[in-house]
């Protein structure tokens, strides 16, 4: 997808253009991508914005990923992830956003193989994280937690965030 504006997502076969990025967003975003590359287990790194190419029209960008490392220092392909690459897709669900970031998104990401998927939303100002686990059987994500104020989860992997951290950057 060269040559098309940054972020730009292929969903469906259509063309998905990102709307400007509003503060919450890009904070939580910055934040996370930080927090999970910090807690990442060896072999593992967090990366921000990458197109994951899902199959000939599925190429969604997640807002925060958890990759394998050898897939991070990959050379090629340099513009996108493969889905098993992928331990953990985080969406941070934007007004423009809504309906991709809670069910097309997740229901590709699930179909694909992706063990573990994050939504994070701003409920009234506060950071809240809502943690999916994909059943193999169903090829569905289960909810796993809601978490508000703080993140504590061990899958998929032991991960400990001040949630409320986001809201004191950009309150």
């Amino acid at each position: 997808m060269q040559g098309l504006s940054p972020h730009a997502q292929l969903i469906d076969g259509g063309l998905v253009f990102a709307s400007p990025q509003r503060k919450w967003n890009a904070s939580v975003v910055g934040f996370l991508w930080a927090e999970l590359d910090a807690q990442a287990p060896d072999g593992h790194r967090a990366d921000r914005e990458m197109a994951v190419r899902l199959g000939k029209h599925q190429v969604p960008e997640p807002d925060v990923l958890v990759v394998s490392t050898e897939a991070f220092e990959r050379e090629t392909p340099d513009t996108h992830y493969l889905p098993q690459d992928l331990l953990l897709v985080v969406e941070a669900v934007s007004p423009d956003s809504v309906d991709h970031d809670r069910e097309t998104k997740p229901c590709k990401y699930a179909r694909a193989g992706i063990p573990y998927f994050w939504r994070v939303e701003n409920e009234g100002g506060r950071t809240v994280v809502y943690t999916y686990q994909l059943d193999p059987a169903t090829k569905g994500y289960g909810l796993t937690g809601i978490h508000h104020g703080r993140l504590k989860t061990d899958a998929p992997f032991p991960v400990v965030v001040d949630l409320a951290a986001v809201r004191a950057k950009r309150g």
